[in-house]
């Protein structure tokens, strides 16, 4: 006997209670509220990202969801996108953010990460507050790239904006 589980769409998500990702049709329970030093280090991010592209003609969008189709609905913890969003975006963002906590990092590291690759999301950034490390892969062509890993600066050419990833993980004296 096999079982095979009920496959959701966007009209049956709008009606659930809670937070919830719907991806391919399977629903994923969104982990508890973040911990602490999850919600300072994405409060530092949209800072410095709002900061870097003030001239740019893209914004970070904390925690917005992304309705990619009718089977697919994500959260990122962090997206830019270069559209001015009233509801939700119309776009594949240029950056995806995601902080990894224990019970995400399978989802994030595997099913996002095919996930954002498919959908051609240019940059893909994980990022590790438990190690104070953050891994970014580059979409080339049609798969992504590692093209950064450690806590120092790195240039995105988006804008041309640099980050300095060791001022997220710093500690307030």
């Amino acid at each position: 006997m096999s079982f095979n589980p009920p496959v959701y769409k966007y009209s049956d998500y709008v009606k659930w209670k809670g937070d919830w990702e719907l991806i391919e049709g399977y629903p994923f329970a969104m982990a508890p509220s973040p911990l602490g030093k999850h919600q300072v280090i994405m409060g530092r991010l949209v800072r410095i990202f709002n900061e870097l592209l003030e001239e740019c003609e893209c914004e970070p969008y904390p925690e917005l969801d992304w309705i990619i189709d009718e089977n697919t609905v994500v959260r990122p913890d962090i997206a830019v996108y270069y559209e001015e969003i009233e509801t939700y975006p119309k776009t594949t963002p240029k950056i995806v953010i995601e902080i990894i906590s224990e019970s995400t990092v399978d989802k994030d590291e595997k099913i996002k990460f095919k996930l954002y690759e498919r959908e051609k999301v240019e940059y893909y950034v994980l990022v590790y507050p438990d190690f104070e490390k953050v891994k970014i892969y580059r979409l080339d062509k049609k798969e992504y790239d590692k093209v950064y890993e450690g806590d120092g600066k790195f240039k995105f050419d988006l804008c041309d904006i640099e980050i300095d990833f060791k001022k997220i993980f710093k500690r307030r004296k």
